[in-house]
């Protein structure tokens, strides 16, 4: 019985994952530039806590609208691409 909760519990992660997904790719082609806290922990995933880590540190700005965090999907990408790894190098440009 455990092994199918922790099944649909897992489907069910994977799910809210495909969703932000797609939120994150429909808000691209239609150029939208800000995603929510929501939409950011569901897409990369990481924490809640990661999240604000990462904002507290200054790694990533961000708008505080009605004490809710948003985000610019360029700000995202610029993170993701300055702290990759290849095994040979580190690619500092954003492209």
């Amino acid at each position: 019985m455990n092994e199918i909760i922790d099944l649909i519990l897992t489907f069910s992660q994977e799910l809210k994952e495909i969703k932000a997904r797609i939120k994150l790719s429909i808000a691209e082609r239609l150029k939208i530039t800000w995603i929510d806290y929501q939409d950011v922990i569901l897409t990369l995933p990481i924490s809640k806590k990661t999240l604000k880590t990462i904002r507290k540190d200054g790694e990533i700005s961000f708008s505080k609208v009605q004490n809710k965090f948003y985000y610019k999907i360029s700000d995202l990408e610029e993170l993701l691409q300055s702290n990759y790894y290849n095994l040979n190098f580190k690619c500092d440009e954003v492209k």
